[in-house]
């Protein structure tokens, strides 16, 4: 067995190597060591783009619908093939470097550029649309299986469905916010499923996976926006009293209001702080992941095809590593931004006879030490 093992490894190890070599070698002769420029690459494939790359061939893309409002008003709607290789289109074309770099430019008669607006359906758009169905389509599977069997246990992927639901109620919503969780448990359920959802399409290579949803700084900006509205929307008037006038000491409220900036600060550095955790965590993933795949062509090209070759083994295991520990890190970051989103909302609706319950219960806890 052990040696049926060994020559499984062995042989899988010259695979890698071959296909390394290949891989080096088209590379080398298709370009020399200076066109190799690793951050273009990495921000090609972390960044939007009107294309679906195919796998393993990123010259051909799934062609996706471009919609634009020129300069003259006009709305103008057409598949992003038509931009492909530089081409032009009733006057558009994608920009190549500058400030509107990947994105729809009009050239106008002057020889001026234009920036319309810009209502694409972008890799990154449709990502969120596919994130958002496969949701739904795991809301419905479960109500329709309570719905014709009642209360009896589900099975396969549905049983683990509901394992998970129950962990993040029971285990995290519930404990936290008490008799209004079922008021709030929709949303952040939601939230839940929604950037598991997302993070774990991109670390599919292909398609409908690819797109770094999570690694947009617009997408975490827009999910921290969803719980700072909630929050201070359906906030009680006990949390706005402790913002505008907290339980401090008079002189460092009045007549320098000290406090209440500190208080105000808060309320924004919470959001940012949810957009910035999940945004940085999943964006260094994909970027550690596909640093280790250009070490082949790095390597290739600087020490030759034979040094690519052999890093291939390496770069791989790293990269399946990595792959492995991001399918991890995107359910501890679905359930980090849930249990945050939970714990802001449910600091927002402290009633006032609560707090003075847990006021007095730490004016109490020295008396009960002295005796």
């Amino acid at each position: 067995m052990k040696k049926a093992i060994t020559a499984i490894v062995a042989l899988v190890i010259v695979a890698l190597m071959a296909f390394g070599y290949m891989t080096a070698s088209q590379h080398s002769h298709g370009a020399d060591s200076s066109e190799v420029n690793p951050q273009e690459i990495i921000f090609e494939h972390l960044g939007d783009a009107y294309g679906w790359e195919l796998p393993f061939n990123h010259s051909v893309r799934i062609p996706l619908p471009v919609i634009v409002r020129g300069q003259d008003g006009s709305w103008h709607c057409f598949s992003s093939s038509r931009l492909a290789d530089g081409q032009t289109y009733e006057g558009f074309q994608i920009a190549h470097g500058g400030d509107y770099n990947n994105r729809v430019v009009q050239q106008l008669a002057d020889g001026s550029t234009y920036r319309p607006l810009d209502l694409s359906i972008t890799k990154n758009a449709a990502g969120i649309i596919i994130a958002a169905l496969l949701v739904l389509l795991m809301v419905f599977k479960m109500r329709n299986w309570y719905k014709r069997n009642g209360m009896k246990a589900p099975r396969k992927f549905t049983a683990a469905l509901e394992v998970v639901v129950d962990f993040v109620y029971t285990d995290t919503i519930r404990p936290i916010m008490g008799k209004e969780a079922p008021k709030y448990a929709p949303y952040l359920l939601t939230v839940f499923f929604f950037i598991l959802t997302m993070n774990l399409l991109g670390l599919i290579v292909i398609f409908p996976g690819g797109a770094n949803l999570t690694g947009n700084l617009a997408v975490t900006a827009v999910l921290a926006i969803l719980t700072f509205l909630i929050t201070n929307l359906t906030g009680t008037r006990h949390y706005w009293k402790e913002i505008f006038w907290p339980d401090v000491p008079a002189a460092l409220k009045c007549p320098v209001p000290l406090m209440q900036v500190i208080e105000l600060f808060g309320i924004f550095t919470k959001p940012i702080a949810l957009m910035i955790r999940l945004f940085a965590n999943m964006m260094g993933g994909h970027m550690v992941v596909i640093v280790f795949m250009l070490l082949i062509f790095i390597f290739g090209s600087m020490f030759g095809v034979a040094v690519g070759a052999g890093t291939t083994v390496f770069s791989l295991a790293f990269s399946l590593f990595m792959l492995l520990l991001d399918t991890l890190v995107s359910f501890i970051q679905a359930y980090v931004f849930t249990i945050l989103s939970t714990m802001f909302i449910s600091m927002a609706h402290v009633h006032e006879h609560e707090a003075e319950g847990e006021k007095a219960v730490v004016e109490a806890a020295p008396a009960q030490d002295a005796k």
